[in-house]
């Protein structure tokens, strides 16, 4: 079979070095794909949301599974329109992937059915909005109600900052329309997490635990990212946790989507905070996450393609995964500036070195060519990826591949993964 994947970052990448193993994929292509998804899929000029290009190269290539990587196509419809068109695309409707798209439909969601998350109200005028801030008090989280690429959220430890991310959101427009509307929560104490989970509607099968982390700088300090790092496993989700959440937020989940005749068909990402209450919903995404994906895949010793196919035909009742007991971890390497303004076609020095270490993967993120030169292209570049045999050992591995590599500006994390080994301390 010949799979295509829509997106051009690292989580395609991952999707690409994964699915490329297939025993039953013959060609995996990548639109638009990257330098580093070049490696092992063919990329194709496309954009992610040139559906009629996709849909025309999909039937022309007789591609018998798409794979959608990013939320916006996922939300504007694109698993819809690739179904009108008779081809099979891994991925929720539009319908479904309002999960993700509206902040507001996903808290009303858990209220209806009982999924533990934090206490909320949503507003569409922001005199109401600051009102309801100055009446709750701090710490309080600000966020924008649609697709805001992993930056519409605000964690404001007073009141002014509060109402200056409102402001931000609804009067001056940062977030364009995705900031119409906010939504204002509790602010979750806890360490967070992620958990993964193929659905064909019905049947869910989770995958590994991971963490992510968000916050631009060591110790969690600075501005929100679309995240600087990741490992899997991660200890602070216990099997105990783990099977809590599948049966109280996972299930229902699925469950209600259907119930409210939006049945949920794709992967299901659970951003969870474990809280002293135990496990609460931060959010909810409607594909795989980035970088969690760049972790968990590593980990992963079955066939994934049966797996998303079954999700697409409703047959995956049944399906099972094989993990490895390696950990993974992964760094990435930004451009400085980012998340704010960042400089593009910096030159990108040490990646073959990197690769050839043992157990390293380079997945690219934001790179280009440049008359035979890797670039620059994105505010996060590289997910620099390692296994070992423990959290700590996959650290030391990612961070000796960080080493190798080199572009002005680069900045990253030093301390992604540390959280797990301070459970191990314990």
């Amino acid at each position: 079979m010949k799979v295509l994947i829509i997106g051009s970052g690292g989580r395609e990448h991952a999707l690409a070095w994964k699915i490329a193993q297939s025993q039953i994929v013959e060609k995996v292509f990548c639109a638009p794909g990257n330098p580093g998804a070049a490696n092992v899929s063919e990329c194709v000029p496309l954009a992610v949301d040139d559906f009629d290009g996709l849909i025309k190269f999909a039937q022309y290539n007789a591609i018998g599974l798409t794979v959608v990587g990013p939320e916006v196509p996922l939300a504007a419809g694109i698993v819809d329109r690739f179904a009108e068109a008779g081809l099979k695309a891994f991925g929720p409707s539009a319908a479904a992937a309002q999960l993700e798209a509206s902040k507001r439909f996903a808290k009303d969601l858990m209220a209806r059915y009982s999924i533990p998350t934090s206490e909320y109200a949503s507003f569409t005028n922001a005199d109401e909005a600051i009102a309801y801030v100055q009446e709750k008090g701090a710490p309080i989280v600000i966020k924008a109600d649609g697709l805001a690429a992993g930056k519409g959220v605000t964690v404001a430890h007073d009141v002014e900052s509060a109402v200056s991310a409102i402001k931000e959101a609804m009067v001056d427009g940062v977030f364009n329309d995705a900031g119409n509307s906010v939504v204002i929560e509790e602010c979750l104490v806890g360490e967070e997490a992620s958990i993964f989970a193929l659905t064909d509607g019905e049947t869910i099968l989770s995958l590994v635990a991971s963490q992510d982390h968000k916050p631009a700088y060591d110790g969690d300090a600075g501005p929100n990212t679309g995240g600087m790092g990741a490992y899997s496993p991660a200890p602070v989700v216990t099997d105990a946790l783990f099977e809590e959440i599948e049966r109280t937020v996972l299930r229902p989940c699925v469950d209600g989507m259907a119930a409210d005749g939006n049945r949920y068909a794709g992967v299901l990402y659970a951003g969870l905070m474990m809280t002293a209450e135990g496990p609460k919903v931060i959010e909810f995404n409607c594909r795989f996450g980035d970088p969690e994906t760049q972790v968990v895949l590593p980990r992963m010793k079955s066939d994934i393609v049966p797996m998303l196919e079954a999700c697409c035909d409703g047959t995956l009742r049944g399906h099972s995964i094989d993990w490895k007991d390696d950990a993974c971890v992964s760094v990435v390497m930004a451009s400085a500036g980012y998340p704010g303004a960042y400089k593009k076609g910096i030159a990108i020095e040490g990646i073959e070195q990197a690769d050839s270490q043992d157990g390293v993967i380079v997945f690219h993120a934001g790179t280009t060519s440049h008359d035979g030169q890797l670039v620059t292209n994105g505010g996060r570049v590289l997910n620099v990826t390692a296994l070992g045999e423990d959290v700590a050992s996959a650290i030391q591995n990612a961070y000796t591949a960080v080493d190798a590599i080199s572009f002005d500006g680069a900045h990253y994390r030093r301390d992604i993964g540390h959280k797990a080994l301070a459970h191990s301390a314990t």
